[in-house]
């Protein structure tokens, strides 16, 4: 893992490596523990400081200690905006695009794409009927919106924000994802148990995949496989997105209804949120293996992101926590800070520039009491829809 980069710091060029001011004075903090190269007299450090290149090892160690110093995420904005086309309140999947600085967040007929840096609406996608997840594929400038209700997947531009037509998958059409290695585009269908395969550049179906399970939030490592959750057989399925098979189906105990995911692509280490019971678990992609003892998170998870940068896997819950933990070492890890946001805020994205946690919700109200619904759940009020943004 290279040096941490932050926002409003200057870099220091030294011998062998970038140092950021931030990363010096997380030296100079700590000169005491543990980093027996630089007590007992071996090293002074005063600033221009040049360092032999060997001491870049201690790097994502020194990045670590400067991220932590910097204080806790808290909230740095918050964008608001008004009801979808329908009059029901309903949120999901948030998708950054690194390159182009853009936030697409599904809300309910429409998702809607926010500039990262301004936080000024761009422009909407119109005419869906409930949509799910958002896939991007820059290389052909389209997009893929998952459309639940309609069991579909709609195709649109990614410049102009214009529907392109729409690719038949199944209801429940929810977590979609775009893999780079096969040049395909999956939706996951949750009550079907199944994903339906896309061929992108031709806007067809080029198979549907039994999963045996229900899927929920997937990720791609990048080099042709694909890991998705089954939330009603608590597993994980490892998918060869080439050869159209699931090749591996690991458990997830000691987790239960496991929903959200993400991947530490380098180490290869799958973190799984779980419901029931109520933890962050940390899966070897190459085994199954769960590694160390289950982290404790809130009520509801339903998103996972990583930083690959800072070592920070997080995951967000409707209880309104978002989860943080970081990866020491490959088989160590440690819950760093848990963040107060706001109840329903379950799905997020991670804006890898700044490294800000964006998640999204809404003002909720409790309907009374039925003889159907004994216990009716909270729901979002129409037109209060907003977009919440966290950073250190």
């Amino acid at each position: 893992m290279g040096p941490l980069k932050f926002r409003h710091c200057s870099v220091v060029r030294v011998s062998g490596c970038k140092l950021t001011t931030g990363e010096q004075d997380a030296i100079l903090a700590h000169e005491d523990a543990p980093f027996p190269a630089l007590n007992r007299g071996h090293m002074k450090l005063s600033r221009p400081v040049r360092f032999p290149a060997a001491l870049c090892l201690l790097l994502p160690v020194v990045s670590l200690l400067a991220f932590q110093t910097a204080g806790g995420y808290h909230l740095l904005d918050k964008i608001s905006f008004g009801a979808a086309e329908g009059g029901i309140e309903y949120f999901d999947y948030i998708t950054f695009d690194a390159a182009a600085r853009h936030a697409y967040l599904s809300h309910g007929t429409e998702v809607i794409v926010v500039d990262a840096d301004s936080g000024a609406t761009i422009g909407k996608i119109t005419g869906l009927n409930r949509c799910h997840g958002i896939a991007l594929v820059p290389e052909l400038g389209r997009g893929f919106i998952s459309d639940g209700d309609a069991g579909e997947a709609v195709i649109f531009d990614l410049k102009t924000l214009k529907s392109l037509g729409q690719v038949k998958a199944d209801s429940d059409a929810d977590s979609i994802l775009y893999d780079p290695a096969s040049k395909r585009v999956f939706v996951f269908n949750g009550n079907p148990k199944s994903s339906t395969v896309i061929d992108p550049a031709k806007g067809t179906v080029l198979t549907t995949l039994q999963l045996g399970g229900s899927p929920e939030q997937a990720v791609a490592d990048g080099n042709g496989t694909i890991f998705d959750n089954l939330e009603d057989t608590n597993e994980v399925i490892a998918i060869d997105a080439k050869a159209l098979k699931i090749k591996a189906r690991w458990p997830v105990a000691p987790g239960g209804r496991p929903v959200s995911m993400a991947m530490d692509r380098q180490h290869r280490r799958l973190f799984i949120g779980c419901r029931n019971p109520k933890v962050l678990l940390v899966m070897d992609a190459n085994t199954g293996k769960i590694i160390g003892p289950p982290f404790p998170i809130g009520d509801r998870v339903d998103t996972n992101v990583f930083d690959a940068q800072t070592a920070i896997a997080a995951a967000s819950t409707r209880e309104g926590t978002i989860h943080l933990i970081h990866e020491d070492s490959p088989n160590q890890f440690r819950a760093v800070e848990t963040v107060k946001s706001e109840f329903g805020a379950k799905t997020m994205a991670l804006d890898p520039k700044t490294h800000n946690l964006l998640v999204d919700t809404a003002d909720f109200e409790t309907p009374s009491p039925t003889a159907k619904q004994p216990n009716p759940q909270p729901r979002p009020k129409p037109g209060s829809f907003r977009l919440l943004i966290y950073g250190r």
